[in-house]
């Protein structure tokens, strides 16, 4: 019978940690590689509850602060330092090398301009 994640990262202690082997019991397939655990993996496991409990409240801070028995600035903290932690959106996504040289085309970027946007 399988573990909840919260065993294993009691285990290693927020080690990093690398599957070597998955097992899918309803296809009767076990795949063999190296393979990441998602961010949330990462958290402790109070943090995953956390989450867990501020997506069942659709990120309501309210019900969060009633739930935990602490405030909005605990809540908000806390949330902030999750965030930090799974780095979750890049906010500014970097150009690709395609949308850099259509500008280019456009004529919306100079030569010069293009070839430092491509240095990045």
């Amino acid at each position: 019978m399988a573990r909840p994640w919260q065993e294993l990262t009691k285990l290693t202690q927020g080690a990093f940690l690398v599957v070597k082997e998955v097992f899918a019991p309803e296809l009767g397939v076990t795949l063999r590689g190296e393979f990441e655990l998602p961010r949330l993996a990462d958290l402790s496991s109070d943090d995953q509850v956390f989450v867990q409990a501020f997506l069942k409240t659709q990120g309501s801070i309210k019900e969060m602060e009633q739930l935990f028995g602490v405030s909005y600035p605990t809540i908000k903290s806390r949330l902030a330092r999750i965030n930090e932690q799974l780095q979750i959106v890049e906010m500014n996504p970097p150009e690709t090398r395609r949308e850099i040289l259509e500008k280019l085309e456009k004529g919306e970027l100079t030569a010069a301009e293009a070839v430092e946007r491509l240095k990045k």
